[in-house]
């Protein structure tokens, strides 16, 4: 449906995207991203395949939870900070209530799931990403630089699997593009409507950085309960790059060594967590509904979910009014086209490794990838048509 059939820009309809898009995004962060082009770039035309390709390449600098910050930046666009407030909590909320209700009680919830079932939902992960590859691909890498930078980032990111190793094969990408490209391959300048001043930039950057500091001295001073826990979960979103599989660990150190939560209750979290869609990051809604300690069931869940989101706000919001104003530039519109062309080699890696290698194991698995593929780019069926079907198919076949 293009913005001119879908003109309204209240949170509200905001919010509703989302929310359709929390409740059907299987996968993990790279397939979120697909299913993120699909309905907002290719259906809805909020913004175009430049622009956001711009926003994945942020947000891949920062630390965090990509998908959901690419999630924040677009509700940010379409409707200021309501808007952000908005995409987060449609694109959240689903996982996260969940995850709670699982806490609370429902300890078998997770051995009900048929595995069949959830592993359909992976299968479908594969064409999502693979729509992604091939669209972002025809527009990002038309050329051959571009092609070649692609292909030796997504070598890169195979050879040395390492969140770190994302950050770098994107800085280099940028030097590449920046030295051996002509400022008109980045084409024009496409402005991002952010209501957001460098002023107030500063502002919430300043803010990130309070808390990151403030909050373990607030703690040692005052030695509460809610302010430990508030600050292991605020450090834990700001310092991990990669997205939520690399938050386990250092969650995990601050939780079980402590008591907070015992070591099975955090695995069997952990395994909840990948049966349903969304961030990853929710997991922490389910430990803090599982704390043994301080706060606990719903509240507990809500102190640790605003606290490991905040710093994706605070730093969305605090430097998309630079990155608006670097990628204006001529040189710098040369390096994001070279950033743009490493992120579809990106791209291409998670779509072998995790998603692939996860999810395909049979002809079968490859027969129900193709289906799903054709039904996406051909038949341009719904993506939660055809998440429901291959739930159904994946379901069937392992009965």
């Amino acid at each position: 449906m293009p913005d001119s059939e879908f003109s309204d820009r209240s949170p509200w309809a905001v919010f509703l995207v989302f929310l359709r898009l929390g409740l059907t995004s299987f996968g993990g962060p790279v397939a979120h991203l697909g299913y993120f082009r699909e309905e907002l770039v290719v259906r809805r035309r909020w913004l175009s395949e430049r622009n956001y390709a711009d926003l994945v390449a942020l947000c891949q600098f920062l630390p965090g939870p990509a998908s959901s910050q690419v999630g924040m930046a677009l509700g940010l666009a379409r409707a200021g900070y309501p808007g952000a407030l908005a995409a987060w909590l449609g694109f959240t909320l689903p996982s996260a209530v969940a995850l709670i209700l699982f806490a609370l009680g429902l300890a078998h919830w997770g051995d009900a799931v048929p595995a069949g079932l959830l592993h359909g939902l992976k299968v479908v992960a594969v064409a999502v990403v693979a729509q992604a590859v091939w669209g972002m691909a025809r527009s990002l890498c038309p050329d051959v630089p571009r092609t070649s930078l692609m292909a030796v980032a997504a070598c890169a990111v195979l050879w040395w699997s390492s969140a770190w190793a994302q950050v770098l094969v994107l800085a280099l990408a940028a030097l590449v593009g920046l030295w051996t490209l002509a400022p008109g391959q980045g084409a024009a300048h496409e402005p991002l409507p952010i209501p957001v001043g460098r002023r107030a930039g500063m502002a919430w950057l300043a803010l990130f950085v309070a808390l990151l500091l403030g909050l373990p001295w607030a703690a040692a001073v005052f030695p509460h309960a809610t302010l430990a826990v508030a600050d292991a979960f605020y450090r834990a979103g700001s310092l991990v790059f990669g997205g939520g599989h690399v938050v386990l660990p250092l969650l995990q150190a601050e939780l079980v060594p402590t008591g907070w939560v015992d070591q099975d209750t955090f695995l069997a979290g952990y395994g909840a967590a990948q049966a349903v869609p969304g961030p990853l990051f929710t997991f922490a809604a389910f430990l803090g509904a599982s704390l043994q300690m301080g706060p606990q069931g719903v509240w507990g869940a809500l102190v640790c979910l605003l606290a490991i989101f905040a710093p994706s706000f605070l730093l969305v919001a605090g430097a998309l009014p630079f990155w608006e104003g670097l990628r204006a530039h001529p040189r710098m519109r040369a390096a994001l086209a070279g950033v743009n062309a490493a992120v579809v080699g990106l791209l291409v890696a998670a779509l072998y490794q995790p998603v692939w290698t996860s999810a395909i194991h049979t002809p079968q698995d490859v027969a129900l990838a193709l289906l799903a593929g054709v039904a996406l780019m051909a038949w341009k069926l719904p993506p939660w048509l055809v998440v429901a079907a291959s739930a159904g198919a994946g379901w069937w076949l392992g009965a």
